[in-house]
């Protein structure tokens, strides 16, 4: 690009050039041949003759030369303005990379240092107790397992991400249905379905099939499903419908959850992020990491993901994923 730029700038320069010196000789050549003409009908005296030429040839010189530092001039303006634009846009997304990392590192250390002081304090309460019953020490031991269990699942999600936003991608693609996908990822979630009394509603073709990679899918599937039953109230009900649509295929999950704030929407899909309406209203378990790696992994199948909200009255998250 900087090369192309380049070369557009100089040979339009050049042609510039080209066309003011042409212009300046032709005009010299006219006067001097007017003057050969006068000469000859006996209107210029022969005596000194040729220091009219000689004046005519310093003109043009003298004209190329001002035209020449003029021009230098302008590819100067238009070489540092370029430089500077071409710089920008070159530093920028290292600039962004750098601050996606400083932020990536301050949020994630923010969040594993909740689950690791509640830990440690645990476990120092424990050993300070010189007389600890047994019953107290399982509920220590079950307490502590349970802070572990979030850590993992904290770092099994950073890693998944990570992976997903660098492409990292090892796995090969297969033609997947999307029928059995769905059923894998309420077997996953069962537990909690089970628990809330959840009604979840599926109405889809059982034909369909995508072209991905099975385990993301499923993760993708999961993380949807997840989110739709924790924030919806216990007895509600959660659907999940797809269909075909042109060459894409449309997933739609729809809650009975608060909803999501209209000032939430924009950044709902990044990481860490967790509107403040869920923290006030449900205790939901989580980091906030579930929708960044949900968007993430649509990027890599090359479709698009999107959310609709209204207050009181639930979500609907749209997938859109090609079939080849």
């Amino acid at each position: 690009m900087y090369l192309g730029i380049i070369m557009i700038i100089s040979l339009s320069f050049s042609v510039f050039i080209y066309r003011m010196v042409s212009f300046e000789i032709q005009m010299r050549v006219v006067e001097i041949e007017r003057r050969l003409d006068l000469r000859h009908m006996g209107l210029i005296p022969p005596p000194g003759q040729n220091q009219y030429f000689y004046k005519d040839i310093r003109e043009a010189q003298n004209r190329v030369l001002l035209v020449l530092v003029y021009t230098n001039a302008v590819i100067l303006v238009f070489s540092s303005l370029a430089g500077y634009f071409l710089a920008g846009t070159t530093l920028r997304p290292i600039e962004n990379a750098l601050e996606e990392q400083k932020r990536f590192i301050a949020d994630a250390s923010h969040e594993l240092r909740t689950p690791l002081t509640a830990l440690q304090t645990s476990i120092e309460v424990a050993v300070r107790e010189k007389k600890i019953s047994l019953k107290d020490a399982l509920f220590t031991l079950n307490d502590s397992l349970k802070d572990i269990k979030s850590l993992t699942t904290l770092t099994n999600d950073l890693l998944s991400l990570t992976r997903y936003q660098q492409n990292n991608l090892k796995t090969s693609f297969e033609k997947v249905n999307l029928g059995i996908l769905i059923s894998e990822s309420l077997a996953k979630i069962a537990p909690i379905v089970k628990e809330k009394k959840i009604d979840i509603k599926i109405d889809g073709n059982n034909s369909i099939t995508v072209y991905g990679n099975r385990d993301d899918l499923r993760k993708l599937i999961t993380i949807l499903l997840d989110n739709a039953v924790k924030y919806t109230p216990d007895k509600g009900n959660v659907s999940i419908e797809y269909k075909n649509k042109g060459k894409n295929v449309n997933i739609f999950v729809k809650d009975m959850g608060i909803g999501i704030p209209e000032r939430d929407l924009p950044f709902i899909f990044e990481r860490f992020y967790r509107s403040d309406a869920s923290r006030s209203k449900v205790r939901v378990p989580g980091f906030g990491l579930g929708l960044s790696i949900a968007k993430s992994i649509v990027e890599v199948h090359h479709g698009t993901i999107a959310v609709e909200s209204k207050i009181g009255e639930g979500s609907v998250f749209k997938v859109s994923l090609p079939l080849d």
